[in-house]
């Protein structure tokens, strides 16, 4: 079991880098005047110079791709670092999760929507290339295998604490019986009470804006008065 532990840790962070690496390979194909232009990835998230027929355009950042890139490389560094504290292992395939998801919506939606065209001139197509959709699907398989490393790893120190210790599922399942318990504890108050309590809370926010209201006006006079207008 250890080992399998230790060949997961090592997966996530070979497959973090992988997918961090992928935005270097081609994104996308632009079509602007007739010529076509490639734009890796990290050209489209932090913009990059282009020239087209001599002339060069200075590319908007595309902000969905940008922010992607960020998130990758955040879950690359933060599976780097779980070697050495443990406490990142429940951060890793939170962003794995959300940095997926987003690629994976950039991959499959229309090609145009997420590409910033900024600044060039009669773009007549733009096409994503199979390496978005491999970024996606390589961030996902980083996402399950953090979340095998996690669950791995809680075992194997439940195990290692000799039942002093309850494993991820089980603290979940602790967590909705307590929660359920508390809940039934709740006394919810009548109609009569909720509508009297509304009252005096709307009552209580417009005395509140009338002395807002008279304290602002108050000081505007002042203020016209000292400068004399």
């Amino acid at each position: 079991m250890k080992t399998v532990n230790k060949i997961c840790r090592v997966l996530v962070a070979v497959f973090g880098l992988a997918s961090l690496v992928l935005f270097f390979t081609d994104f996308a194909t632009i079509v602007t005047n007739g010529v076509e232009k490639n734009l890796v990835g990290a050209q489209l998230a932090f913009g990059s110079k282009v020239t087209v027929e001599g002339v060069e355009y200075d590319m908007a950042k595309s902000a969905d791709i940008l922010l992607c890139f960020w998130l990758t490389a955040i879950a690359f560094v933060m599976s780097v670092f779980s070697f050495k504290s443990k406490k990142l292992r429940f951060a890793v395939p939170g962003f794995g999760i959300v940095t997926s998801v987003y690629m994976l919506v950039i991959a499959l939606s229309d090609d145009w929507k997420f590409v910033d065209k900024r600044p060039l001139q009669n773009v007549s197509d733009i096409k994503l290339t199979p390496f978005v959709l491999i970024a996606a699907l390589a961030l996902v398989v980083f996402t399950i295998l953090a979340v095998a490393y996690l669950l791995l790893d809680d075992y194997l120190e439940v195990a290692a604490s000799k039942g002093a210790k309850l494993t991820i599922p089980k603290r979940v399942v602790r967590f909705i019986r307590d929660y359920k318990s508390e809940a039934k504890k709740i006394v919810w108050p009548g109609i009569k009470d909720v509508v009297k309590n509304t009252v005096i809370v709307l009552i209580m926010c417009l005395l509140a804006g009338i002395l807002i209201w008279l304290v602002d006006f108050g000081l505007g006079q002042l203020l016209n008065l000292v400068l004399g207008k």
